[in-house]
């Protein structure tokens, strides 16, 4: 017998209203990618757009850094640097995933260094930096052990000028296995260290769920179904004095002073007690602040980018069935811009089947959308 036709609610009945199943703001597509997925974004403060394509996932033939030039990609800064090739891997871009700009508009990137299915190279996890007025790499620090170990997975990093001689790193290793870590890399020295690498801020939720398109998944790190690992996203404050981030497999937020975290004086113990828990902000990949200190968090769960404001309240920026697995983001002239990479619909989370489907791509929203016309003051 077929099923039986599911009856309309009786009438005067209250039915569900949840908004979340509702689109909300509105965004552009800067551009489209037929492969491989994108994952970093940085735009420098003249309107130059780079975006990473990392290969640990896929081992794909293309640039790992390209800048998006009269709606094409070009490798940056070389051809040489960005296609794979025979260099030593410390000598080349071999996977660049997270990315930002300083303060003196120049870029820097984490090359995870990591192909697909291969172990780490020596040489091949690096950060980078690159001034774009003569398109020159400036910075070039390989991470090594103990900082970078076998299962690391550099994720992505923000530049703080305002600490140390030319400035320091800090970088998230969310980690292939389960090590994960904050690392802190002075950039004119190229002295580097792991901390928190034991702390609740940087660690996965034992048995956390996410609710990926519609289906309620438990993390577990020897069968992974979703996206996920240990600390992910980050972003400072407009005035370098805070760091903020937060695990991938979690909903918390976390922040520490980087006068304590900049200091390699400071032990693991001093910097455990300075660490803010700033509450809940959902299943966040990217973050990224704004001029005024309002923080952007991507989130897979809703197809969404929530706004974190000043008083610790959250404003749904963006939520659209097609913003599939939200990665990096960041905040350029009045607009958080957003690389869409399909990433949990990979063939690793999915019993082996590819599930993506081309184009990925780059979008950007505004960071104040309208109100809507029911909010409106009469």
């Amino acid at each position: 017998a077929g099923r039986a036709a599911r009856a309309a609610p009786p009438a005067g009945l209250a039915t569900n209203t949840d908004h979340g199943f509702n689109s909300a703001g509105t965004f552009d597509i800067v551009a489209r990618f037929a492969d491989p997925g994108p994952s970093g974004i940085a735009i420098t403060p003249d309107g130059r757009m780079f975006v990473g394509f990392p290969r640990h996932a896929v081992d794909h033939k293309g640039a790992t850094l390209a800048e998006l030039r009269d709606g094409g990609l070009v490798p940056y800064p070389s051809a040489a640097l960005s296609l794979p090739s025979d260099r030593a891997p410390a000598d080349r871009l071999v996977s660049v995933h997270g990315m930002t700009t300083d303060t003196r508009g120049r870029l820097w990137m984490i090359d995870d260094g990591k192909l697909a299915g291969q172990p780490l190279r020596p040489g091949a996890a690096k950060i980078v930096g690159i001034d774009p007025a003569t398109d020159r790499v400036v910075a070039s620090i390989v991470l090594t052990p103990p900082t970078l170990l076998p299962d690391s997975h550099m994720n992505d990093l923000r530049v703080d000028l305002t600490h140390g001689a030319e400035g320091t790193a800090y970088v998230t290793d969310s980690s292939f296995g389960t090590h994960p870590a904050l690392v802190v890399v002075d950039i004119a020295t190229g002295r580097q260290r792991r901390v928190l690498a034991h702390h609740p801020s940087t660690q996965t939720e034992s048995r956390f769920m996410a609710v990926v398109e519609g289906r309620p998944l438990v993390f577990n790190p020897s069968r992974q179904t979703f996206v996920s690992g240990g600390v992910d996203g980050i972003t400072l404050s407009p005035d370098g004095a805070t760091l903020y981030y937060c695990p991938l497999t979690s909903r918390r937020l976390y922040s520490l002073p980087t006068a304590l975290l900049s200091d390699f004086a400071r032990g693991d113990a001093e910097l455990a007690a300075a660490v803010t828990d700033l509450g809940e902000k959902g299943v966040a990949d990217g973050l990224a602040t704004d001029p005024q200190g309002r923080i952007y968090t991507t989130n897979f769960e809703h197809d969404a980018i929530f706004r974190r404001n000043l008083d610790g309240s959250f404003d749904t920026i963006l939520r659209d069935p097609r913003v599939l697995s939200p990665d990096g983001i960041c905040v350029h002239d009045g607009h958080v811009y957003c690389t869409l990479g399909q990433w949990n619909r990979l063939a690793g989370f999915n019993g082996g089947h590819d599930l993506r489907v081309p184009p990925y791509l780059l979008i950007r929203c505004p960071t104040d959308p309208p109100a809507p016309l029911s909010s409106l003051p009469a």
